[in-house]
């Protein structure tokens, strides 16, 4: 009977050394934990606050469809059907520099931030179904005066871009699809902060925090040459995310905006369509830009073999050339 006691003292002892060790092991894991959110501690930040940087000439600010967008317009006001530039899932108007600085020469170029993201922020009745967006776009048409126009769109913005197409088909003249989303497909490799922002856990905390490595990741994931990725563009696609709810918006657009059924009325669309696709996108596959081509009458596919997900944004000269050969805007160097 002692020695069983005994033995029931030194276990118990045991259980208590190792209770205590984990407990210290706890208390260290939150501390550090505490460390890593306080450093990493990214609260909203205001358009006004942002906009000192992101939002000098030519940026301007119109009243549309219920919100505040921020837009550009560059290039030949004699252009009777602009070029309407329209960027893809947390990246903002500044992803087409390179293309507006070859394109504004020849012709109109407008761009904007879409709903939810950039400087134009979450949509006030947070919609953000694709018939939305399309909407949105008609809606930036008639507040600029223009009946037609050339809608060239990456990721997302290739989706509002066809999408526009199909339910509003006599304002669209022509279409330019860049690595565009709209079919079901299968990623092979997904950046860190979509997949956290889809979570509701992980979005909640991204709502106070953002680590400027997660978005460093996740830009150099879309990269086909990640090492051209600099810190000047990170610090853009950082900041941009700050705006004051585009972080919660960016949770609902994932839900929203998904493919649906109006895929299968791509093949309605009957205008001059060039695809353009980096081979070395890992989140939507090449194939999709063969269906595309397959699905779309009158298109061509232009495919970049060093390129990945963003290639206007990667290599805006090259992937320019092919845009001015497609709208036959003379010979490019």
């Amino acid at each position: 009977m002692i020695k069983t006691h005994a033995q029931n003292t030194k276990k118990a002892n045991k259980t208590l050394k190792i209770l205590k060790r984990f407990i210290l092991l706890l208390l260290i894991v939150l501390a550090l934990l505490a460390i890593y959110l306080y450093v990493n501690k990214a609260p909203d930040q205001s358009v006004a606050e942002l906009s000192k940087r992101w939002a000098q000439e030519p940026s301007q600010f119109l009243d549309i469809a219920g919100m505040t967008i921020h837009l550009r317009d560059e290039g030949l006001k004699s252009d009777k059907e602009p070029i309407v530039l329209i960027h893809g899932t947390s990246a903002s108007l500044h992803t087409w520099d390179g293309w507006v600085d070859e394109l504004k020469a020849h012709r109109r170029v407008i761009r904007f931030d879409l709903p939810a993201f950039g400087l134009t922020g979450p949509d006030p009745t947070n919609n953000y179904t694709i018939e939305h967006y399309a909407d949105v776009v008609v809606a930036i048409l008639d507040k600029l005066k223009i009946n037609r126009s050339v809608l060239a769109g990456n990721s997302l913005g290739g989706y509002v871009s066809w999408a526009t197409a199909v339910l509003h088909p006599n304002r669209v003249s022509k279409l330019i699809l860049v690595d565009a989303s709209g079919y079901p497909f299968k990623s092979e490799s997904v950046p860190l902060a979509f997949t956290l922002s889809k979570n509701a856990l992980t979005n909640g905390l991204l709502k106070n925090v953002l680590p400027k490595s997660l978005v460093e990741q996740s830009v150099k994931n879309v990269y086909g040459n990640p090492a051209l990725v600099t810190d000047e563009l990170v610090e853009r696609y950082y900041q941009l995310t700050l705006r004051e709810g585009n972080r919660a918006a960016l949770k609902e657009r994932f839900k929203q905006t998904i493919p649906g059924p109006l895929a299968k009325k791509i093949k309605t669309i009957n205008i001059p369509t060039l695809i353009i696709w980096g081979r070395k996108d890992h989140l939507i596959p090449l194939n999709l830009g063969l269906k595309f081509a397959q699905e779309i009458n009158q298109s061509q596919l232009i495919i970049f073999d060093d390129l990945g997900h963003v290639p206007h944004e990667e290599d805006p000269k090259a992937t320019a050339s092919a845009v001015k050969q497609f709208l036959m805007l003379g010979i490019v160097n």
